[in-house]
């Protein structure tokens, strides 16, 4: 049974939160302060801490701040009075897990802490890989073991915990999202939002709306309020794919939101403090776009402050035995069937086409084999179907 502190100085809270993750089946403690709430830590071993931002004395900052400086493993979530919401935001830059407002919402509270407690668990289970395997079975696995792939990994191992924005750069099917959700994952914002926006699938009269916002009558459909993609991205990453597409008035507006940290809806007037860290990404070579006047050159030197170039699977044909594995065993298991067999001539076979469209076109490939294809599958059956 997983075991919950509730550090408040308000007793109704306390005994509030305690009756409803008792009747969720956990063990919980509670303390009217964080001096208490301190020691308890120190004699128990908790899965989770609820920790209230304001108490006298010892504020839950304070608390939270000693916590961290004893390398305390256990999840801290704090908890937020009306108006303190900064406050909570900041807590979760220093380390906290999340943040529930009171009054507190019956639902938030128990999602809240079965997130907490699993990951917990999860921590405590699992050793993390230096990188993701090369079997992994997740379909946003970055998969092989080449040189080019190994070059990018490192670069992303070594620059994902910082707050850099990053450029990344390479042919359509090359696997650009890819690693956007790597740098994403080993992040610090890790257990925050990540908002990804296809600038080349919207409208250019609507990717203003769809990126800041609107207010309700600032345009004919504007029906109701609209939160946009960058607030939505808050205190996470926000990840533009084909930024080479942006309109030029949507790319001045990126620029003041990267300079000033701020964003205002179409149609008002405000200004919404935002913390959003910025991945992009193109297929295009924003120089020759920058020289065509459809690109501007200062809103590249802001996105650009490290650049990952995915190489082509062209250049890394090595790790194709790799990919067909991959795909054959996420492809199977939607298709619900046994795993395929692919010989080793089918194998050499696929290494010696073009691969225009990179690594989609191969799962495509891929697919179509297992699709059409009897248990095994060999250099005839690549020749016929591809």
């Amino acid at each position: 049974m997983a075991k919950i502190l509730i550090i408040d100085d308000e007793r109704s809270i306390r005994n509030t939160m305690k009756d409803i993750l008792t009747f969720e089946k956990y063990e919980v403690d509670v303390a009217e302060d964080a001096k208490t709430g301190l020691e308890k830590v120190k004699e128990n071993n908790y899965n989770l801490i609820f920790l209230d931002i304001k108490m006298p004395e010892i504020s839950g900052i304070q608390c939270l701040s000693m916590l961290i400086e004893q390398d305390c493993k256990t999840p801290i979530v704090m908890i937020s009075g009306h108006g303190n919401i900064e406050i909570a935001v900041d807590c979760m830059k220093l380390g906290s897990f999340d943040f529930i407002e009171k009054p507190i919402d019956l639902n938030r509270l128990i999602n809240v802490a079965k997130n907490a407690v699993n990951k917990a668990e999860l921590d405590k289970n699992t050793v993390k890989p230096k990188h993701l395997k090369a079997n992994a079975s997740s379909p946003n696995s970055m998969i092989g073991e080449s040189e080019p792939i190994e070059k990018v990994r490192a670069l992303i191992k070594k620059i994902a915990p910082t707050e850099a924005r990053i450029l990344i750069t390479g042919e359509n099917g090359s696997g650009k999202e890819i690693v956007a959700r790597q740098i994403f994952e080993l992040s610090h914002r890790a257990n925050a939002p990540f908002i990804e926006v296809n600038c080349a699938a919207i409208p250019s009269e609507l990717i203003e709306s769809e990126l800041f916002g609107h207010e309700k009558g600032s345009f004919t459909s504007a029906v109701k309020n609209h939160t946009g993609k960058f607030e939505q991205a808050n205190n996470g990453t926000i990840f533009l794919d084909e930024i080479g597409d942006m309109s030029l008035s949507a790319q001045a507006k990126v620029l003041r939101c990267l300079q000033e940290n701020v964003i205002s809806p179409v149609g008002s007037n405000k200004s919404i403090k935002i913390n959003v860290r910025v991945l992009a990404a193109t297929n295009k070579n924003l120089h020759k776009e920058i020289e065509k006047g459809l690109f501007r050159e200062d809103l590249y030197h802001r996105l650009n402050v490290i650049n990952i170039h995915v190489p082509r699977l062209a250049d890394r044909l090595d790790d194709i035995p790799l990919l067909v594995e991959h795909f054959n065993k996420i492809i199977c298991s939607e298709q619900n069937i046994d795993n395929k067999i692919f010989t080793q001539s089918a194998i050499e076979e696929l290494q010696k086409l073009a691969w225009c469209g990179n690594i989609r076109e191969l799962r495509n490939v891929v697919e179509r084999l297992i699709i059409l294809c009897d248990d095994e599958i060999g250099e005839n059956e690549v020749k016929q179907f591809v």
